[in-house]
């Protein structure tokens, strides 16, 4: 067994998941890979009928989203006694040195670190918008060839300690989908220095370079956002006012934007109002690994 875990949490996208891995075992660094399946049906199980003794397929038998599947998968690695967690969706597609350049600077800072984030592109090779890390909630990096800290960051290429795992706890299974990265981090983040990584390159072969927003969404599309905004408020109220001034101006520019588009306004409006009311109600409890 090597001493870092890739965690990879997927759901019906076989042939990415088979081109990750491959880019996974492609790593200049000796690691084990976890493959978190959330249950999917499109024959993913297949691919691990003869696994490598540093492959490793996990069935949670049933869909608990990208948000139960990386908290399953981060306690999963935990408990088994990995010592570092490379956390990745399944269309992340590291360079063969994304995971030795990760390595690198953990020794360079002497574990003194919260998480280590690294440069996504896109398929382009441009970089990845939806995964620009953030300095503050008002701050995205802007210059991605310097190393700097931020508070942000998401699990497309995450590298974090168990220890920090132990001491934070894991993600918020409930949050279902989005979010989840972003809250996580912050939590380490409030407490450690964290650092965009700008060596360490992954692709992410996302359908596109923009983002899911509601503003251009389509009215059958709706329904899955009210886990964005709902789970929002959880994310920035553990910054207390300055959260609450935060998601209260995102939230009127959201509405100004939707004004503008014209496009199912009085549905958007309804959506961004109720599972922000349900966000004030909403208090998941932190989860902890088991102790060993």
């Amino acid at each position: 067994m090597n001493n870092i875990a890739a965690i990879v949490v997927t759901y019906n996208r076989k042939v990415l998941l088979k081109e990750c891995i491959q880019k996974l075992q492609a790593q200049t660094q000796p690691l084990d890979i976890l493959i978190i399946d959330n249950a999917s049906t499109d024959g993913t199980g297949d691919l691990f009928e003869k696994c490598s003794d540093n492959l490793h397929y996990y069935n949670t038998g049933s869909n608990l989203g990208g948000a139960g599947g990386f908290s399953y998968g981060i306690k999963l690695a935990v408990e088994k006694g990995y010592q570092y967690l490379w956390i990745l969706d399944d269309d992340t597609m590291p360079t063969s040195t994304a995971l030795e350049k990760l390595v690198e600077e953990d020794r360079r800072l002497n574990s003194n670190y919260g998480f280590l984030s690294s440069k996504a592109l896109w398929k382009d090779e441009s970089i990845c918008t939806m995964n620009i890390q953030k300095k503050t909630k008002w701050e995205k990096v802007k210059n991605f060839e310097s190393e700097q800290l931020v508070q942000y960051a998401s699990f497309v290429s995450l590298y974090i300690k168990a220890e920090t795992v132990k001491e934070v706890g894991l993600p918020y299974k409930e949050f279902f989908i989005w979010a989840d990265d972003w809250e996580y981090t912050r939590r380490i983040s409030k407490s450690n220095k964290c650092y965009f990584v700008p060596d360490s390159v992954v692709h992410h072969w996302c359908n596109s370079n923009v983002g899911a927003n509601i503003i251009t969404a389509d009215v059958d599309r709706l329904d899955r956002f009210k886990y964005m905004y709902r789970n929002d408020v959880v994310m920035y109220r553990q910054d207390g006012f300055s959260g609450w001034i935060y998601l209260t101006v995102r939230n009127i520019v959201h509405r100004i934007r939707i004004l503008k588009d014209r496009n199912n306004v009085k549905e958007k409006f309804e959506l961004i109002k109720n599972a922000t009311k349900e966000g004030k109600r909403f208090y998941p409890k932190v989860e902890y690994p088991k102790n060993l």
